[in-house]
């Protein structure tokens, strides 16, 4: 079992900056390749970025590429989602995910593990 419990979202205006935490605990975190997803009221889980597990390989959504930053430090069982020049179509629940595999994927179904969800919201 691996728990996931994340951090610091919060209300910002458009164009400012969030940093995303993810303390995992349980099975060891290294093993894991994670994944941030969100989900806005009234739309589908959508994904965000993954992080391979030794941190190498990682992969955006085009709706986020060059304003979001996936990262880990498996010395201290963290992932992190650095997200910067923010709109408000970035406001969503977002949730932290683990996978028993080396590389991440897009798809939610295809992760084992979930965080409970950060409220982030961003306005114009």
């Amino acid at each position: 079992q691996v728990q996931l419990v994340e951090s610091g979202g919060g209300m910002v205006q458009a164009g400012g900056s969030l940093r995303l935490s993810c303390a995992a605990s349980g099975r060891t975190f290294s093993a894991n390749a994670m994944g941030w997803f969100r989900q806005a009221p009234g739309k589908e889980r959508e994904f965000v970025a993954g992080i391979s597990k030794n941190g190498y390989t990682t992969f955006y959504a085009d709706s986020v590429k060059g304003r979001f930053t996936i990262s880990r430090d498996n010395a201290k069982n963290t992932v992190y989602l650095q997200m910067n020049s923010l709109k408000p179509e970035d406001t969503a629940v977002y949730f932290c995910t683990a996978r028993s595999s080396v590389v991440p994927s897009r798809r939610g179904n295809e992760y084992d593990y979930w965080g409970q969800g950060t409220q982030v919201t961003v306005s114009s």
